[in-house]
């Protein structure tokens, strides 16, 4: 899927306060949203308006902070609120937010409106238009989306992305994984491996257009390799005589964060590989095991799991292998830490007492929260607006007390709206893409 080219006209764009969230705690009361359908004069057009109105109200009621109204209730046509909204229509129904718009065709491509008005304020808040072919309509809906979560929200959007994970089918004891891709509603699915070797934890590119994974395509050698998204190209990175696993990319995209096992040495280090050297760092040494690093937003620091207290503890250091801090401090041991992008926070896994958790805490450890439980539950991966976390989870389907097949979720970072994602097969490992525009 190459880059969206889109033309953005602001019409109108007027100052008003955003809808205060608290990511800590609580939840957020759903505000209740009208999306119309795009008017159109072209009966051809009729359909992809409808298309992208509903993507958009679907987008929005998943984020858990909107509640978009039936359509069966709206008062005023499509046709005469593409000229001007009657402000009481909308009161009547209690919505306190309305999208409306308009499509038309521009030689071979679409030219998308849309009008975001708030209600009770009786004012157009924000305007744009958006001109592209017609197989990219998904994708302006997105785009729409992200538009009207910002302004209302004062956040970022997160609508526009994708994610890749391992898919998974056959027996727990004979696995086939593949790298799948889809974005974040589940739509165009496809898978990017045909299964003929084992692949684990993929991670984005910040640019969104390359993953970096682990795989045994070499019998009992795993490595990390680099997938192309758009030519399906991969390389190795690096040739080391043990194993390499857990790569993640740097904010810049010009580095990779992995663990390397040595043989001659048995255990397993952090080291940094820069990509266009293919020069290694290596970031941690000692006995213990240290594996799961991933990059602080910045580039300069690095947050990882390591046994070297007898038990699994989460550790900050620099790059440059200096600062060592651990920041855990509960009982529990802790794995796969990931840095929020907004860099202000740092989710986890956490196994206690027989259970698992996903969980979140402050950079220097403080304020550890645990968001969601399971039988067994891991792999948390950030949305790019830090308000959303993806993991994957195992629920416990037999008599024995074993886990039956892995399913993705997403959950929000209070704690609330957790949500099962509708994957062809079973899911694990997700990573959410960066915004694609």
């Amino acid at each position: 899927m190459k880059y969206l080219l889109i033309l953005f006209l602001t019409f109108i764009s007027i100052k008003t306060y955003a809808l205060e969230l608290t990511l800590s705690q609580g939840t957020v009361k759903p505000t209740p949203i009208a999306v119309t359908d795009l008017f159109s004069n072209n009966s051809s057009l009729e359909k992809i308006g409808k298309n992208i109105s509903s993507v958009i109200s679907d987008n929005l009621e998943r984020s858990g902070l909107f509640i978009p109204l039936d359509k069966k209730a709206f008062i005023q046509s499509s046709e005469s609120l593409s000229n001007q909204p009657r402000f009481e229509d909308w009161k009547v129904i209690k919505a306190q937010h309305l999208v409306a718009g308009k499509i038309e065709t521009n030689n071979e491509n679409i030219s998308v409106e849309f009008r975001l008005f708030d209600v009770f304020a009786q004012k157009q808040i924000v305007g744009k238009k958006y001109k592209t072919s017609k197989k990219n309509w998904r994708r302006v809906a997105h785009i729409i989306s992200d538009a009207i979560f910002q302004r209302i929200t004062g956040e970022g959007g997160f609508f526009d992305t994708r994610i890749v994970y391992v898919a998974e089918t056959g027996p727990k004891d004979n696995r086939q994984k593949r790298l799948a891709i889809m974005d974040q509603d589940q739509a165009n699915h496809r898978f990017l491996t045909d299964g003929s070797y084992l692949v684990l934890t993929p991670r984005f590119s910040p640019n969104s257009q390359k993953i970096t994974f682990m795989s045994y395509i070499k019998a009992n050698s795993p490595r990390v390799f680099i997938f192309d998204i758009e030519t399906g190209q991969q390389e190795i990175v690096g040739e080391f005589p043990g194993m390499t696993f857990a790569p993640r990319f740097s904010p810049d995209g010009s580095k990779i964060v992995m663990s390397y096992s040595d043989p001659d040495v048995g255990n397993s280090e952090i080291y940094i590989l820069d990509l266009p050297t293919r020069a290694t760092k290596r970031i941690t040494n000692n006995s213990s095991i240290d594996v799961s690093g991933s990059f602080s937003p910045d580039g300069k620091k690095i947050v990882f799991n390591s046994d070297r207290t007898g038990r699994r503890h989460l550790y900050v250091i620099d790059v440059n292998g200096k600062n060592l801090k651990r920041i855990s401090r509960e009982r529990g041991s802790y794995y796969t830490p990931v840095w929020s992008p907004r860099g202000d926070m740092i989710a986890f896994t956490k196994q206690e007492g027989g259970q698992f958790y996903i969980g979140v805490m402050e950079i220097d450890g403080s304020n550890e929260r645990m968001i969601a439980k399971s039988f067994h539950v891991e792999g948390p991966t950030w949305s790019p607006n830090g308000r959303y976390l993806m993991y994957f989870k195992d629920e416990r389907t037999s008599a024995d007390g074993s886990g039956g097949d892995s399913s993705l979720y997403s959950i929000d970072l209070t704690g609330y709206n957790e949500r099962k994602i509708i994957t062809p097969l079973g899911g694990s490992d997700p990573a959410w893409s960066p915004l694609m525009h």
